[in-house]
């Protein structure tokens, strides 16, 4: 459990919630509290779609911030459910309050920065650019290429066995 933090304008556009300087300042209106809701819900149904195992799963989006709640298969799709939520256009931080039903060590997190590419975070992480398949395999789905990766992405860096 914890706070996971992303870039608020990087990823996948989930909803059309967008303020400016002066609406940031405003209370949220009955309009962003929908599309918050709508959003939320959409990210279940991308999170179902992607078959990760989740019950009881909820997610509570307000503002930039949300709150995901459940009981997860295991840590990899616990910490999956996150990206995929966090990688989201509109989402600056991940309150991660789910369960984990089996436990297994916990992954590193790297955010993409300019330049970088699987192999090269490979060879940072494990000494061997050639293993980024792994780190391929531990973000699909939400990866489908591994050279289609950007700067403020946040990818999952399994522990190998």
């Amino acid at each position: 459990m914890g706070l996971f933090s992303f870039i608020k304008n990087a990823g996948a556009k989930i909803f059309g919630i967008g303020t400016t300087d002066a609406e940031d300042t405003a209370k949220a209106t009955v309009e962003e509290l929908i599309l918050e809701k709508a959003a939320a819900e959409k990210l279940k149904k991308i999170i179902v779609d992607l078959k990760l195992q989740a019950e009881n799963l909820n997610i509570f989006i307000d503002d930039d911030i949300a709150v995901v709640t459940g009981l997860a298969y295991d840590q990899a799709t616990k910490e999956k459910i996150i990206l995929v939520v966090g990688n989201s256009e509109g989402i600056a931080l991940v309150d991660d309050r789910m369960e984990v039903v089996y436990k297994k060590p916990e992954a590193q997190f790297h955010t993409v920065i300019n330049g970088d590419t699987l192999g090269k975070i490979a060879k940072e992480f494990y000494g061997d650019a050639m293993k980024y398949p792994v780190i391929f395999e531990a973000n699909k789905p939400m990866l489908t290429d591994p050279d289609k990766i950007y700067p403020g992405q946040l990818l999952r860096i399994p522990i190998l066995n």
